[in-house]
């Protein structure tokens, strides 16, 4: 636990892997998330981020076709989370066509303002780089100049029944975070 004072949100946020199969999210709650991703800050303003959404009640196909995009180790709970959502990056300016270097920071920074969002009224949301890109750029039809880097699932923690053992011994274990000393250098 840290000593330094800083919004609670931060140490309330979670990425588990279990998720309460039986509550779905509020649309303006799922709407409310992607508007504070729309707000982050990106290199030239170029906001690079794209985000491909399928909320399980609403577009079960969709949601369907994200989930088998992620790797195989990632489904068994991630098919528990009421909404799923692929990061996808631009990954050349718009306004000059040329490589957006910045691009998978800015769509880290838009997923991070979209998780504090979450946290703020009460969901959970477990980002991961265990997709299959090229998998991902087929099945939806991506632009050439655009990639699948991150998937997100975004729902309320709970019991998951049936969970395999491994998921569970990571969610129930203690949350760690290196000591500042080791992140920060001041020489």
């Amino acid at each position: 636990m840290s000593e330094i004072n800083i919004l609670p949100l931060f140490r309330e946020r979670r990425s588990p892997y279990q998720f309460d199969p039986a509550r779905s999210v509020a649309t303006e709650d799922v709407e409310a998330l992607f508007e504070a991703a729309r707000w982050a800050m990106s290199s030239y303003n170029a906001q690079p981020w794209r985000y491909i959404l399928g909320v399980r009640e609403e577009n079960p196909s969709l949601w369907q076709a994200i989930l088998e995009v992620l790797v195989e180790g990632n489904q068994p709970w991630a098919q528990h989370a009421p909404v799923l959502a692929l990061g996808i990056m631009e990954t050349a300016f718009e306004h000059n066509g040329k490589p957006n270097k910045a691009a998978p920071h800015d769509l880290g920074a838009a997923s991070a303002f979209l998780t504090v969002e979450a946290t703020a009224r009460g969901l959970v949301v477990h980002q991961m780089i265990g997709i299959e890109p090229e998998k991902a750029h087929s099945d939806f039809n991506l632009g050439a100049t655009q990639e699948a880097l991150t998937a997100l699932a975004i729902g309320y923690a709970g019991d998951t029944p049936d969970l395999p053992e491994a998921y569970l011994q990571r969610d129930q274990g203690p949350r760690q975070r290196k000591p500042m000393e080791e992140i920060v250098r001041r020489s």
